[in-house]
């Protein structure tokens, strides 16, 4: 059976609607990096990305699934934050982990993003 990117990113999607941070932070490779273009933060390791989720369920959780697309290296997949759009572009290693996750909004309609990282 082969790694399925598009199918990794909706489980990703499900563990952040469901406040599932055990579940967000199994899906990261131990050496990952997280790029919010909501404040320019760059976040790295397992606590810098359990408090960083930890923040974010609580203030920002996702709703609905707005598109999911293949991309070079894994999936972009864009979400209901509020009354926000925001997309998540995840690049995987070998075996299946997020290595890279890079998001930004795509349409702010209310303070989703202006003072909490995507």
């Amino acid at each position: 059976m082969s790694f399925d990117p598009m199918a990794a990113a909706v489980d990703w999607l499900d563990a952040y609607r469901a406040g599932d941070i055990e579940a967000i932070l199994e899906m990261y490779a131990e050496d990952a990096v997280m790029y919010c273009d909501c404040d320019g933060l760059v976040i790295t390791g397992r606590e810098g990305l359990r408090s960083y989720w930890a923040a974010r369920l609580q203030k920002y959780p996702a709703a609905e699934l707005d598109n999911l697309r293949p991309s070079r290296g894994g999936a972009t997949i864009s979400y209901i934050c509020e009354e926000n759009v925001v997309k998540a572009d995840l690049a995987f290693n070998d075996a299946g982990k997020i290595k890279t996750l890079s998001c930004s909004p795509l349409q702010r309609a209310s303070s989703c993003c202006e003072d909490q990282a995507c």
